[in-house]
């Protein structure tokens, strides 16, 4: 090699700040090691253990990065271009889903005894722990093809977890269903990012918003049709209306562990994707991002509620359905601070508006389903119906459910989800949105009859025989984790409400 050729050789080759991208490695690794002991042990039970150990490490390991922004992966002619970058956004949103993904972990543990075989459990935990560690990787990704790849490891897993039951038609269709409006996203989602890439010359989100602004007259129409099909992309990935068709059906089919999961973990991964595409990647094309989103918004809320009100028409409407309906609601409430940060002077305080209102959903409805986990134990059809007389023969879970009911609606004691609705609101008015403030507010007070309804069912007295329902320990250590966790930001709501004053990126 001649001198002259060294140094180009050297410049090639950098380290890795393997710190930095420890939660969703230790993720990764541990999902392999669990397909690989599948292999030699007769106890299938000590697999679901390894795997919750492991996410566990994996949410421990978030504590080191707390010292102060931590990146990898950078442009040797430029340290401050990097694929991979553990900023508080990227950490807060791992914490979600790590978090989430250990409480469906638990829950899984019990339903995977239950199943009498009729879920494979070391592919049930590995696609677990894989999907798991896709959905960490994206928060931190900072280029397209990275926040593609991590987009996709978090949802292919999550296809085959929604069609792993054996000989179930229902979660073989809802698997389809799911699969092909997800792979449909990535396909408009591709072709936008080639669009953009064709455009600006470059795949990293932060010199993608310094070039869009100048690209070449000629190019101008294909970075528009770029910006235009990313966005639809991800509006498929977090279930805005009208790409929320997949839900209901998907929630139904699935394991009731994937299908909270998918409530949780699914929308964290789209809306921080879509978080960093539009407030990160196109600032300067919030004139078309902010006014699509506010609409999107709009629709999402209201078609989401009335979809779960609608649910009521019928007597044996399945609790999981009216979970799915509601998250797609919810799914709108979220959708309006990344609107509003379009309009508003300080993006990052209504980005935090989002994070704050992620997290307590994440809480409360993780514990929602918890509870619905252990009625399906003894009332397989999990009707809205079976919840009747809750309150007779398990009160503080009864208790707990309502809790979380009434937080999800926004009502007292749920302080936490009063103050979550309150700086959406807030989010909303500041940025000059009233409008889309008083379609929230409306959908509020619709969103209040469905939840009030399930939450007076759990005292009413029982019709027929009482059936006391038993609490395995994992899933005593879901409910009681995820009440923990409500009651406390209940108690202290600043402790995610400091977000919208935070520096995020």
């Amino acid at each position: 090699m001649s001198p002259l050729a060294q140094p180009t050789a050297q410049s090639l080759v950098q380290s890795v700040d393997w710190l930095a991208i420890a939660p969703p490695t230790i993720a990764a690794v541990v999902g392999l090691v669990v397909l690989v002991t599948d292999l030699f042990v007769h106890r299938k039970a000590l697999l679901g253990w390894i795997s919750v150990a492991g996410l566990a490490a994996s949410l421990l390991m978030l504590l080191p990065l707390l010292d102060g922004d931590r990146s990898t992966f950078c442009l040797n002619r430029d340290a401050d271009v990097c694929s991979y970058v553990a900023d508080p956004f990227a950490l807060v949103i791992q914490f979600l889903v790590l978090a989430g993904a250990l409480v469906a972990a638990l829950l899984s543990v019990t339903a995977l005894k239950d199943a009498d075989r009729k879920l494979p459990d070391g592919e049930f935990w590995f696609l677990l722990l894989s999907s798991a560690a896709g959905a960490a990787l994206l928060p931190a990704s900072r280029d397209l093809a990275t926040l593609i790849v991590a987009l996709e490891v978090a949802s292919l897993p999550a296809f085959a977890l929604v069609g792993l039951r054996h000989g179930d038609r229902r979660s073989s269709e809802a698997a389809l269903k799911f699969f092909l409006s997800s792979v449909t996203a990535t396909a408009v989602s591709l072709m936008g990012i080639s669009f953009l890439y064709a455009s600006t010359g470059t795949l990293f989100l932060d010199q993608i918003a310094e070039r869009v602004q100048d690209v070449d007259g000629q190019l101008t129409t294909l970075a528009h049709a770029g910006v235009v099909l990313t966005l639809v992309g991800f509006a498929f990935k977090t279930a805005a209306v009208p790409f929320h068709f997949w839900v209901p059906d998907t929630y139904v089919g699935a394991p009731l562990p994937i299908a909270a999961y998918l409530s949780v973990i699914g929308k964290a991964v789209g809306f921080s994707g879509l978080i960093l595409v539009t407030v990160v990647a196109l600032p300067s094309y919030a004139d078309v991002w902010g006014p699509a989103l506010a609409a999107l918004a709009a629709l999402t809320m209201t078609v989401g509620n009335l979809g779960a009100l609608r649910q009521q028409a019928t007597r044996a409407y399945s609790a999981v359905r009216l979970l799915a309906w509601s998250s797609v609601g919810q799914a709108g409430y979220l959708l309006v601070p990344i609107a509003a940060a379009a309009y508003s002077g300080d993006a990052e305080r209504s980005i935090g508006s989002t994070i704050a209102y992620a997290l307590m959903y994440a809480a409360v409805n993780l514990g929602a389903f918890a509870v619905a986990a252990l009625v399906a134990r003894t009332r397989p059809r999990n009707r809205v119906c079976d919840y009747r007389g809750l309150y007779t023969t398990n009160p503080v879970t009864a208790l707990l459910l309502a809790f979380f009911l009434l937080c999800l609606a926004g009502l007292p004691p749920g302080i936490i989800g009063l103050f979550a609705k309150v700086t959406v609101f807030a989010a909303a008015v500041d940025a000059g949105l009233g409008w889309l403030a008083v379609v929230m507010a409306v959908n509020v007070v619709i969103a209040l009859y469905y939840y009030l309804q399930w939450t007076a069912l759990l005292f009413r007295a029982p019709e027929g025989e009482a059936r006391a329902h038993r609490l395995p320990a994992p899933l005593t250590a879901a409910i009681l984790a995820t009440a923990l966790i409500a009651v406390a930001l209940s108690g202290a709501p600043q402790l995610i409400l400091h977000f919208t004053a935070t520096p995020l990126f």
